[in-house]
């Protein structure tokens, strides 16, 4: 293992919400790709089906084209939504490094609505560097849009 290689970090970005909506609701939200469009980005090919393979597009960078790929890697509905999240380019430091991620959202039945967590894993440091603190302050953003898009189908 190379010094570099011990000196990586692992770290995720973890949001905790409780809203005040029944999780069919959110779900809705999580797995229709026109509702995705109005809280995330649009997708492109999304399903909610174990091994589909979707895409999103975001602002290129470097030697990236901006292309983030994913896939579904487990559905239990109104209860988890879990895909891989990989994009970047081995030629590129800061944005546009590569990132090979997982998101994994988790819907639990709470007195007050619903518990929601959000778990973006696998930034490794320092090289998603960049990645994780843009997304970090980011993805508290997209959860609070999913909770408008959320009430709008409660």
């Amino acid at each position: 293992m190379s010094a570099a290689a011990l000196k990586a970090e692992t770290k995720d970005i973890v949001i905790d919400e409780v809203f005040p909506h029944a999780p069919e609701a959110i779900w809705k939200a999580l797995t229709s790709a026109e509702l995705i469009g109005r809280w995330l980005m649009p997708p492109t090919g999304f399903e909610a089906v174990e091994g589909n393979t979707f895409t999103y597009q975001t602002k290129p960078g470097g030697h990236w084209d901006g292309v983030i790929h994913c896939r579904v890697l487990e559905v239990v509905p109104c209860r988890r939504l879990v895909y891989a999240w990989q994009g970047g380019d081995a030629r590129n430091t800061g944005y546009g490094a590569p990132l090979d991620t997982v998101v994994t959202w988790s819907l639990t039945p709470v007195e007050a609505g619903t518990r929601i967590q959000l778990v973006h894993a696998g930034f490794v440091l320092p090289g998603n560097e960049s990645a994780y603190t843009v997304m970090s302050g980011g993805w508290k953003k997209v959860v609070q849009q999913l909770d408008e898009i959320s009430g709008e189908e409660s």
